[in-house]
C-alpha cells in the first residue's frame, strides 16, 4: 500500500510544481502586515488564524524570502510579514523507490511535496526549550519546513546509524536519491 501512496505523491508533485515567478517581481514595499507565520504552522491575520488551506496556500504560492525577512510578493505589492521559525511544517513522509533508488518524499503543512534529493539543502538546527537540533529541509528558493516530530520519529525508524570505525559512530543517517543526509546523534 505504501508504494501506490509513494507513486501517487510523485505524480501530484511533478504536477503541481509550478509557483508564480515572485523572485522576478520587484515592487516597492509597501508596508508591514499583520501577518505570522508561527512556530506551530498555522497563519494568523490580525491575531486570527486563517482556517481557509485556499487563503493559506494562495498566500504561501506568494511567499519570498529576503535574508532573514519574509514578503508576500505580486507584481505590483510586496508586504513583509513575520515568521516565528519556518513558514513550513512537514507533516508526512513517504518512502517509496524511483528508478531503483530509495527516495523520501515530504509534504508540508501547505501541500507542497518535497523530494528529499540533490536539489534540496538539508539542515539540523536548534529548536525548541531545551534547544535540540532539528531537521529542516528546503521547499524551494530558500524557504524551509521544519520535519515535525511525527515525521522525525518516522525518520528516526528507517535511519542507519554510523558504521564502527567512522569519525562519528553515535550518527543517524538517512538515505534518499543517492544522498546520505544526517539526521541526528545518539
Amino acid at each position: 500500500m505504501a508504494e501506490p501512496l509513494f507513486q501517487q505523491l510523485q505524480q501530484l508533485q511533478e504536477e503541481f510544481r509550478g509557483y508564480p515567478p515572485v523572485g522576478d517581481w520587484h515592487p516597492e514595499l509597501c508596508g508591514d502586515m499583520d501577518l505570522v507565520i508561527r512556530k506551530d504552522g498555522s497563519w494568523v491575520h490580525e491575531g486570527t488564524p486563517i482556517q481557509r488551506k485556499p487563503l493559506v496556500k494562495l498566500f504561501a504560492s506568494i511567499l519570498r524570502r529576503e535574508g532573514d525577512d519574509y514578503f508576500l510578493v505580486t507584481p505590483v505589492e510586496k508586504w513583509r510579514i513575520r515568521v516565528e521559525d519556518v513558514p513550513f511544517l512537514a507533516t508526512q513522509v513517504a518512502r517509496g523507490t524511483d528508478q531503483g533508488e530509495e527516495k523520501l518524499l515530504f509534504t508540508t503543512s501547505t501541500g507542497d511535496i518535497v523530494p528529499l534529493d540533490s536539489d534540496r539543502a538539508w539542515e539540523l538546527r536548534p529548536f525548541g526549550r531545551p534547544s535540540q537540533p532539528v531537521p529542516y529541509i528546503e521547499v524551494r528558493d530558500g524557504l524551509f519546513a521544519r520535519v515535525s516530530r511525527d515525521v522525525y520519529y518516522e525518520l528516526v525508524g528507517w535511519a542507519a546509524s554510523g558504521e564502527q570505525g567512522s569519525a562519528d559512530p553515535n550518527a543517524l543517517y538517512i538515505e534518499s536519491a543517492g544522498q546520505r543526509v544526517l539526521l541526528g546523534r545518539y
